[in-house]
């Protein structure tokens, strides 16, 4: 699993990145139409790229600790980015409201991969 975590860490980084030049860039007139949208999409790109770095750290955790919360961390960082984010990004450019009470649980399942990074260091086995 850390290779795998690694890959898509560097992944959604990468796409953080061109999102976030895209929102910046690509999306200059439609944020100038809808200014109230544009921080939404900024924190959603932001928190992408927090979380790819930390599933990046969740990788290298699961290689050095190798247990189920660091499996369960990974899996709970994905979610979270997807879920997170992906409700933002989409609340942000269709300004259809109701897809801000999805975020929450995005955000709930972020809360969760940060808790089990932290269990499986605790309880981790192996050197340090």
């Amino acid at each position: 699993m850390d290779r795998f975590y690694f890959m898509l860490g560097s992944f959604f980084g990468f796409l953080g990145v061109a999102i976030g030049a895209f929102g910046a860039h690509g999306l200059k007139k439609y944020f100038e139409a809808w200014p109230d949208m544009q921080p939404i999409f900024k924190t959603a790109a932001e928190y992408q790229m927090f979380h790819a770095l930390a599933l990046i750290a969740a990788g290298w955790a699961a290689g050095r600790w190798p247990n189920a919360w660091m499996t369960a961390a990974g899996w709970l960082f994905v979610a979270g980015i997807v879920i997170f984010c992906g409700s933002l990004y989409t609340l942000s450019l269709t300004r259809v409201k109701p897809w801000g009470a999805v975020a929450p649980v995005g955000g709930l399942a972020l809360l969760a991969a940060w808790l089990c990074l932290f269990i499986g260091a605790w309880k981790g086995r192996g050197s340090g």
